[in-house]
């Protein structure tokens, strides 16, 4: 199963919102993003997971380049 993540910065954080799918969450940072996505997936796909459901995230990302340096401080 393909899961599909729109991913955006809302100017504090960055937000992930499945589509299709009831899931939103949000990080400080792109790699913390990263794992509350993970987490959120596998708790409301617990049971398909049990029962041997693969899942697979697929996101789309939209970003400035500028902003995205200001946001890491790089």
């Amino acid at each position: 199963m393909h899961v599909i993540f729109d991913i955006y910065h809302n100017g504090e954080h960055w937000c992930a919102r499945g589509i299709g799918v009831d899931i939103f969450t949000q990080g400080k940072t792109l790699d913390d993003l990263i794992e509350q996505i993970n987490d959120a997936a596998e708790l409301h796909f617990a049971e398909d997971i049990e029962a041997g459901e693969q899942i697979t995230i697929v996101s789309l990302t939209e970003f400035q380049v500028g902003s995205v340096a200001k946001i890491s401080g790089c």
